[in-house]
């Protein structure tokens, strides 16, 4: 156990977020995403795991190390409901609280289509796939910077 680090973050975990650079994407999905096979494709190139938790704790988690990105309009985008994709569900928003309060402001999140997603998934530096049973709980955060006079 560590002093000020959210217990959730494992080592895996921690060393890729540790690793990303600015700029850099991590995709956060649910049980039903095609993870394995997708996080293959990813820069680090396996499958990171936060088991046993909703995606709006291993958000809370995340979000205590990694600053999200400044230099982009929207660094957090949430997988679209097939045919309603201006829906948004309750593991959506209880995301958006999360990603919220670690901003300190109102941050929305922007929505992608979920083929879409799946292509910018396979690009990204990672992918960590929580306990989230309920459908679209899969989401990308981009990476910030912390300056030097933090």
């Amino acid at each position: 156990m560590l002093k000020s680090i959210d217990p959730f973050l494992n080592a895996d975990v921690l060393y890729a977020l540790r690793s990303m650079g600015h700029g850099d994407d991590l995709v956060l999905c649910d049980t039903n995403f095609p993870a394995d096979s997708v996080a293959r494709q990813t820069v680090l190139g396996r499958l990171l795991r936060i088991d046993n938790v909703t995606a709006a704790r291993a958000v809370r988690a995340i979000l205590s190390v990694m600053p999200l990105d400044s230099f982009v309009d929207t660094p957090a985008l949430r997988m679209e409901i097939v045919g309603q994709p201006n829906e948004v569900p309750p593991v959506q928003s209880e995301v958006q609280a999360e990603v919220d309060a670690a901003q300190g402001r109102a941050s929305p999140m922007a929505g992608i289509e979920r083929f879409a997603f799946y292509d910018l998934a396979k690009k990204a530096y990672c992918v960590v796939q929580t306990g989230e049973r309920r459908f679209y709980g899969c989401f990308v955060f981009k990476k910030g910077v912390i300056g030097p006079e933090a």
